[in-house]
């Protein structure tokens, strides 16, 4: 077994590379250790899976072993590497199963609808509640919580409607909410 561990990083992996392009699965061995983490990350990254992106680690290993005469350039390794790593990790992607394939109807008949009528019946009171309280609010604090609760406007959509700075708009909302909230409260207690 040669040692390589005498020579500078850089030489030493291209080293390790026209090794293994001989046959040398030791010197293959070594490149394995120093990039198997980087293989791992990058796979990890495109997969979001941490078996899936050892797996594909594996497979990567296997392709680059079997490939590896086809490399021209020993200093070019880190970079065929990763665009192994990067195209075996796109094609597991795009071809593997979705995590759960469930029947439309098997999926309809687990579903059950826990509520009861007096969930319904709380639910409609406090939405009587709500309107009711939005109802006694002045036009522009209703128009702000409207805007930006019902009609889902971003702050800045509503700065340029009511033609006022953002933090001015942070403000009336914060001030909307605090005035519906006594007005439900006070419509609770009555």
């Amino acid at each position: 077994m040669t040692d390589y561990t005498q020579i500078d990083e850089k030489e030493r992996m291209i080293t390790l590379v026209a090794a293994s392009q001989i046959g040398d699965r030791d010197a293959f061995g070594q490149l394995v250790e120093q990039f198997q983490g980087v293989v791992f990350a990058i796979a990890l990254k495109r997969l979001r899976d941490y078996a899936e992106a050892q797996e594909l680690c594996q497979d990567v290993f296997i392709q680059a072993m079997q490939k590896i005469d086809q490399l021209r350039e020993p200093a070019a390794f880190p970079g065929w590497l990763r665009s192994i790593t990067v195209r075996m990790a796109i094609n597991r992607a795009v071809r593997r199963p979705p995590d759960i394939a469930t029947e439309p109807d098997t999926l309809a008949a687990t579903c059950v609808d826990r509520r009861t009528p007096l969930h319904a019946l709380i639910d409609g009171e406090r939405a009587e509640t709500l309107h009711s309280g939005l109802a006694q609010l002045r036009d522009l604090d209703r128009e702000t919580l409207r805007a930006f609760y019902v009609e889902g406007q971003s702050l800045r959509e509503m700065s340029d409607e009511f033609d006022a700075p953002i933090g001015t708009i942070k403000r009336r909302l914060h001030v909307a909410r605090k005035r519906l909230a006594k007005e439900m409260e006070d419509q609770i207690a009555v």
